[in-house]
């Protein structure tokens, strides 16, 4: 049967995704070090408040709070033997707020990396890799997720690892690289190269693309390359809400929601159909960003010019995808996207 994203998707053209998970529940008290997916059993009424401000901001998917629920991550605060239990009880948290919305929410598990290097370089193996994956896949599943959602992730490896553990589940999912580093992931993927893997991996996920990295404008650029490339699974953008400064001891992004709405209508001309917020993005902003993507078109893909203008500059010269050269630079001619 056809997964409810690619339903809704076929049904609205294009989704609003949510916004940040950590932002949120710092806002909540959550204190540094802590781990988030704790609160799902400890705090469940901040959660269901996370969950519901996405909700009710107007987004179409929204995200477990279940990024670090892995035996690895886990470890770090003695709570290994949970990761199925988090995983599972933040989706029925999610799954409660989702059947209230009084229309169709996807609930997607959130699942980041391990926090582990693979092997060759790093020591974690293919196969522990895969059973932390399919463990909360499982975990998500049971808790009445509709997709996993691979996110943050930097080496191909890792993703690969991910969409056999949801494969071993019997879980749909969505999968998205961070590309941070010069336009690449820090492992050195560029966005061609994940279109690669996209259409070669065994498990297909439902749609493919770039969350957090640096700014928006960065993770658009990246969007363009991913487009470029031709495939036919739908793009995600997920940006974060500005650049993240050091204000009174605290991390603060500067996007206004003004530069939100910009950037959510910018994506969806640049050729993403599922369009969501990272890190700094709140409510406020989910909210600008559904009201600009139901209310104003852009009829073709921005130009980098454009981009840095609206969104601010690119934090470096190249998007990654040659040696020394600038990523392709494209103009309102040589690109046109359907909206």
């Amino acid at each position: 049967m056809t997964n409810i994203l690619i339903q809704l998707l076929e049904e609205k053209g294009v989704l609003l995704a949510d916004g940040a998970t950590g932002t949120n529940l710092f806002n909540m008290g959550l204190m540094s070090g802590d781990a988030p997916e704790m609160w799902n059993t400890d705090e469940p009424a901040k959660i269901r408040k996370l969950y519901s401000g996405a909700v009710d901001a107007g987004s179409d998917i929204f995200l477990t709070n279940s990024f670090g629920a892995n035996a690895s991550r886990l470890r770090l605060h003695g709570a290994e033997k949970r990761a199925h239990e988090l995983s599972r009880v933040s989706a029925e948290i999610a799954r409660d707020i989702a059947d209230q919305a009084g229309r169709k929410v996807i609930v997607a598990g959130s699942v980041g990396p391990t926090g582990e290097i693979m092997e060759p370089v790093g020591e974690l193996t293919h196969a522990l890799a895969v059973e932390m994956f399919h463990e909360t896949a499982e975990g998500l599943k049971a808790g009445g997720a509709d997709v996993a959602w691979v996110e943050t992730i930097s080496a191909p490896e890792e993703y690969r690892a991910a969409a056999e553990g949801f494969a071993l589940a019997g879980i749909d999912f969505v999968g998205t690289m961070s590309f941070d580093t010069a336009g690449r992931t820090m492992m050195g993927m560029t966005s061609a190269d994940m279109v690669k893997m996209v259409d070669e991996i065994a498990n297909t996920p439902l749609a493919f693309g770039a969350n957090c990295g640096t700014g928006s404008s960065d993770l658009l650029r990246t969007v363009l390359g991913f487009a470029s490339q031709g495939s036919n699974v739908p793009i995600v953008a997920k940006g974060n809400a500005g650049i993240p400064k050091y204000v009174e001891g605290h991390i603060h992004y500067d996007g206004t929601p003004e530069l939100m709405a910009d950037y959510a209508m910018m994506a969806r001309a640049c050729g993403a159909k599922i369009i969501g917020g990272c890190c700094g993005t709140m409510p406020n902003h989910l909210r600008a960003m559904r009201e600009a993507l139901d209310t104003h078109t852009m009829a073709q893909a921005p130009s980098l010019e454009e981009i840095a203008a609206k969104l601010g500059a690119f934090s470096s010269a190249t998007d990654g995808t040659g040696d020394n050269e600038p990523g392709p630079r494209r103009t309102r001619r040589s690109r046109q996207k359907d909206i």
